[in-house]
């Protein structure tokens, strides 16, 4: 780990959103922009909750947004689309914030598609998905006008800090080789152009590693913390941690699973539904992207129990559900005398409503970490994802305490 540094809280901090004008990432702008303007509670913010007290946090005030993105438009309009669908972003709240949210979309600019697959492909502008010389530019290429736009991004405004979030859509799994294994072979791969070693979510956080940017990776795309990468990430001296943020049903099974282990009670089966619609729905109909996020959803289980058992995650794409999602999740155990029971729950909400407060901590987190100097994975955020880097415990009461603990360093300066 860095030495430690001073921490310096003089100036606004820079929360570039990779994936900047989808359903999290706009809720992610206007719940901060409302917290800080008081409009609305800090409801959801584990930063904002007594755990977190006396601990010197960025003010939610002092963000500063912006991002790259694959489709046209503006935060007011996608925060509009979002409402017309869901009912969460009222209008006199986008009223009340319209200034804060023009300022915040002069700040996104085009993102990339190297190798993206065809759903996600089939979201971009036509100006990006049909060939214009932008998308026919070379990973190299690519790579120096994403840097140069977060650098402009932060001499614009004048930012020392700048922390990166991966947002975009699950991507397809990248098959792993040679290329990810050091920042040499990955380095030559992007020189050589060799699209197929790279997906969209690998490029932003190579950029964001090699300008020592502290990163938050909250999809489950496999592409991005590569060991090429995270090397990088380490020898620049930036934190990162993912992934997939976790939100709502694996939440709840992370929290119950402890409950039988505890019990001695055995569980045999733990099967789970889920219904969505909206964007992430939509590229989760595609079975290569969806594969990812099964992965992700599925691991936890036999971690937590000790002992394998029959799992399966199920997701379908309900158009008419947007971003209200559904989960459905029944528990075959067998208890004293062998006899056998079930427990059955369901889980309703908006997945940006529940996801949106996360992302605000971790960013704050991951600018807390930068500022102490700390690089490399950030164990102490377990408890925020599906799959997190570098630790085995999927138990959230574990995970929870681990984080509590890293909290009291910070306030004992440690």
């Amino acid at each position: 780990m860095a030495q430690k540094r001073k921490q310096v809280r003089k100036q606004r901090l820079g929360v570039w959103l990779f994936g900047a004008y989808g359903g999290l990432a706009t809720t992610v702008v206007v719940g901060a922009r409302a917290i800080a303007r008081g409009l609305r509670g800090p409801q959801g913010l584990t930063t904002e909750s007594d755990v977190a007290r006396g601990v010197p946090f960025a003010p939610l005030g002092d963000l500063v947004f912006g991002g790259h993105e694959i489709r046209s438009g503006d935060y007011a309009s996608a925060a509009a689309e979002i409402d017309a669908r869901t009912g969460t972003l009222p209008e006199e709240l986008r009223r009340a914030l319209r200034r804060e949210l023009a300022a915040d979309s002069r700040n996104v600019v085009t993102g990339v598609l190297a190798n993206a697959g065809a759903t996600i492909q089939k979201l971009a502008t036509a100006k990006l998905a049909t060939g214009k010389a932008e998308a026919r530019a070379s990973l190299r290429a690519q790579v120096q006008r994403l840097q140069a736009d977060i650098r402009d991004f932060q001499r614009k405004h004048k930012l020392e800090r700048v922390v990166c979030v991966n947002l975009t859509s699950t991507e397809p799994l990248l098959r792993l080789g040679p290329a990810h294994r050091s920042i040499t072979a990955f380095e030559r791969a992007l020189d050589k152009n060799q699209t197929s070693a790279v997906r969209p979510s690998a490029l932003y956080a190579y950029v964001a590693a090699s300008l020592g940017l502290p990163f938050v990776h909250f999809t489950p795309s496999n592409s991005a913390l590569v060991p090429a990468i995270r090397e990088l990430f380490e020898v620049n001296g930036a934190p990162f941690m993912g992934c997939d943020g976790k939100t709502g049903e694996t939440l709840v099974k992370s929290a119950l699973a402890p409950m039988f282990r505890h019990r001695n009670l055995r569980v045999l089966t733990w099967q789970g539904y889920n219904i969505l619609g909206d964007r992430d729905g939509e590229v989760l109909a595609d079975r290569d992207n969806k594969r990812s996020k099964v992965e992700s959803k599925d691991a936890l289980l036999p971690s937590i129990l000790g002992y394998p058992l029959h799992t399966h995650v199920g997701i379908d794409y309900v158009p008419s559900l947007h971003d209200l999602k559904t989960a459905w999740d029944f528990v075959h155990f067998e208890g004293f005398l062998g006899f056998r029971m079930a427990m059955q729950f369901t889980w309703q909400g908006c997945d940006a409503i529940l996801a949106a407060p996360l992302v605000l901590d971790l960013v704050r987190f991951a600018d807390l970490a930068h500022a102490r100097g700390e690089a490399g994975p950030m164990p102490h955020l377990a408890c925020f994802f599906k799959q997190p880097f570098g630790v085995g415990e999927h138990d959230l009461h574990k995970q929870f305490e681990a984080l509590r603990a890293y909290l009291d360093r910070v306030r004992s300066g440690a």
